[in-house]
């Protein structure tokens, strides 16, 4: 049987009661190409010459008969900014109906009743699928770091005839069958710009490096053994590679730029991947999920409608925040909405208050709303912004005279930033779990002895940004030239402007030779020697009180790979240079002193 005659064998199958007109119809077929593949299918004995199925076709389709299916649903779904932290995915509703159930309702329309579900995200918010339908729930820890291909390792030993379905599809007609003769991966008959899936007459599935106008892709998957089997030998061998951590588990089906399975193309209204707010708007604009804060806030401060609001897409996820970009009244803006844990981290008042001092200074990005009690924030997006390149000399000093202008207007709020006081409350957010680090209480005991000398040479205080790095300056065009802004003022208040130096460095992950540049440029090649070997001593200190910060975000499940550990190295090198230093320094100071007695 070639592909299109299993298609027509398996719709028989499926419609016991058809006719020719309804194949004809369902596939698009002439009559003279349906009618050669019946003859064909007669012929090599699948169908009885009224054209029902013969034993063979039953044997055969026996074989092939969906046992099970995978539904992934352990992701964040990031993409469905600003209502991704208060709902998984699957659990959207769609005309009063879960996503997730829709889908086993429809599995188990065909007698699929072997449902395996991965979990991550909010995986307790699922637990009631098991008594209701008897799925079984299987937890991907890993959700965080890793993409679904880790989510699939999981369940490699149920992968045999098998559906594999995204959970946050809706499918308007039920997509499962009682039977499949041939494994294939889903996509659209709509076609996407930034597609790199094509489909040609074979329905074969062609991956084109770069991005073509191909297929939208769906994500559903059928896979019979011979293909499953493939499937898990590459899972198993991919999932040991840290380079495809971040990677989707389709990855595991491609064989020379070609999907090992035929391609499944439905039409774009009959099954819809709702990745976006604005996409479950559409579908179900009486959603309860589109009720949202967020949402809410954007209407009332740009007063506007709902449907006003477009273009929502996620931003690089920060550190600390969740932020999504949105079109409204052909401006485009910045909603901010403040990530896990932050109520511990962030006096949301106080940074409130730090934009009402800067705000008309032209320091920051424009404030349209900050709420001081829980963080919202609305500002206006800077277009073609781009930000601070740390190996570009001319940038760097553009951002350091920038700072340094900044901190000349010495301006006053009424909170200070304590380094060392910073570093307990961080380690006080661990509970009673350990340092990561086994070295811990003696480099912290290290950092304690800087205090003396940054307490007798520090500067005087004045509002400081505290993480003045290199992505928070932003560059941007305006008449004809480029403008400067500074953002993220969270963390900012009364302390050392030299503190800021120290923050640029260390997240630029500069090496000595590099912060010795930096700091030139900031006091213009006239660095006191004691204000050189206090950055060095804030290094040091800022070194341990992010990787304090860090080890309590992992504490929540949230990963920074190299960034902690090289906090942490700096904690560890910078007090060696700085003792070094302030030994060299005293003991210079000693022996002109001496000398002086004894003129």
């Amino acid at each position: 049987m070639n592909i299109h005659e299993s298609d027509i064998l398996q719709y028989i199958l499926n419609h016991p009661q058809f006719n020719v007109k309804q194949i004809t119809q369902h596939f698009h077929y002439s009559t003279k190409f349906l009618n050669d593949a019946l003859s064909s299918l007669t012929n090599q004995g699948y169908l009885t010459s009224r054209f029902h199925p013969t034993q063979k076709a039953i044997i055969e389709s026996k074989q092939k008969t969906p046992k099970n299916a995978i539904i992934l649903a352990a992701g964040f779904g990031m993409r469905m900014v600003p209502i991704n932290t208060q709902t998984p995915k699957g659990l959207l509703e769609v005309n009063h109906e879960p996503l997730i159930e829709r889908i086993i309702h429809q599995l188990h329309e065909v007698g699929i009743y072997e449902i395996y579900i991965v979990v991550g995200f909010m995986k307790e918010r699922f637990q009631y699928l098991i008594n209701q339908y008897h799925v079984h729930l299987i937890e991907n820890d890993q959700y965080v770091e890793k993409n679904n291909l880790h989510s699939i390792k999981l369940v490699l030993p149920y992968i045999s005839n098998s559906y594999i379905i995204p959970c946050d599809v809706w499918c308007k007609i039920n997509p499962f069958h009682t039977h499949e003769l041939y494994s294939w991966y889903m996509v659209s008959d709509e076609f996407n710009q930034n597609s790199n899936l094509c489909v040609n007459d074979q329905k074969e599935v062609i991956y084109v490096k770069d991005y073509c106008r191909g297929n939208q892709i769906i994500g559903i998957s059928y896979l019979l053994e011979q293909e499953a089997s493939i499937v898990r030998n590459n899972i198993a061998k991919l999932c040991k590679l840290q380079s495809f951590d971040h990677l989707f588990w389709e990855v595991s089906l491609y064989q020379n730029n070609h999907m090992i399975v035929h391609a499944n193309v439905v039409p774009a209204n009959e099954i819809i991947e709702i990745n976006t707010y604005e996409q479950l708007r559409d579908l179900d604009h009486s959603s309860k999920h589109l009720k949202n804060d967020a949402i809410s806030i954007i209407t009332k401060e740009l007063h506007a409608k709902e449907k006003e609001i477009t273009n929502i897409t996620v931003l690089k996820k920060g550190m600390t925040n969740r932020s999504f970009l949105f079109k409204c009244h052909d401006h485009d803006y910045i909603m901010r909405i403040p990530g896990k844990g932050t109520d511990q981290l962030i006096n949301r008042k106080e940074e409130a208050n730090v934009y009402q001092i800067i705000k008309d200074k032209n320091i920051s990005d424009d404030l349209i709303y900050i709420n001081p009690n829980n963080g919202y924030k609305i500002t206006k997006f800077l277009e073609n912004a781009r930000v601070c390149d740390p190996n570009n000399i001319q940038d760097v000093t553009l951002c350091m005279s920038f700072l340094r202008s900044f901190h000349q207007l010495k301006l006053k709020v009424s909170h200070t930033f304590d380094l060392y006081q910073k570093i307990e409350f961080y380690e006080s957010l661990w509970g009673k779990q350990p340092s990561l680090h086994p070295d811990y209480l003696i480099t912290k005991q290290h950092i304690y002895d800087l205090k003396p000398y940054i307490e007798q040479h520090k500067a005087t205080y004045c509002l400081t940004h505290m993480d003045a790095v290199f992505d928070n300056f932003l560059f941007y065009p305006h008449q004809e030239k480029e403008e400067l802004r500074l953002i993220d003022w969270e963390y900012a208040a009364m302390q050392d402007p030299c503190v800021d130096i120290a923050m640029f460095a260390i997240y630029a992950l500069y090496n000595k030779e590099q912060i010795d540049t930096l700091i030139n440029i900031y006091f213009e090649h006239n660095t006191p020697l004691e204000t050189r070997i206090n950055i060095y001593c804030y290094i040091a200190v800022c070194g341990l009180l992010w990787s304090n910060w860090c080890e309590y975000k992992q504490h929540l499940g949230i990963e920074f790979g190299d960034y902690s550990t090289k906090q942490y190295a700096y904690a560890k090198e910078f007090y060696k240079i700085a003792i070094h230093e302030i030994n060299q320094f005293n003991n210079t100071l000693s022996s002109h002193i001496s000398n002086k007695n004894d003129i």
